[in-house]
């Protein structure tokens, strides 16, 4: 896996590419391979930050920029795996996980305000 810290202006060049939405967002995630051939594959794939807006969320939700940018990274790595959040049903496991893992790293549940990832994205 690779992860690369970058810019809202990269960020939002990838999502425009790759995903047809003109703006930047706070995480991007490029599988390298689909979830069934994951045991297989040499790499899982790639994950995007884009700074500012990590931070600028952070600071909006009063979390530290590290807790913060550490969800996303695990958030970006359920993705890879092929976890997704389009249904609420997708979301309610996606985000117990997360909720999980964060817990595990003494994180605070990223939830607990009532907002998901979606709400919160520039």
């Amino acid at each position: 896996m690779s992860l690369l810290l970058s810019d809202d202006r990269t960020v939002r060049e990838l999502n425009r590419q790759w995903r047809k939405i003109d703006k930047p967002t706070n995480v991007l995630s490029f599988p390298a391979a689909e979830p069934t051939a994951l045991a297989r594959a040499p790499l899982l794939g790639d994950i995007v930050l884009a700074y500012e807006t990590t931070a600028r969320e952070a600071a909006a939700q009063k979390k530290s920029l590290a807790d913060h940018g550490t969800h996303l990274v695990v958030h970006g790595f359920l993705h890879l795996l092929g976890h997704d959040h389009i249904l609420a049903q997708q979301a309610e496991v996606m985000e117990a996980l997360e909720t999980r893992i964060l817990a595990r790293l003494g994180i605070a549940d990223p939830y607990a305000d009532g907002l998901s990832l979606d709400e919160v994205e520039a």
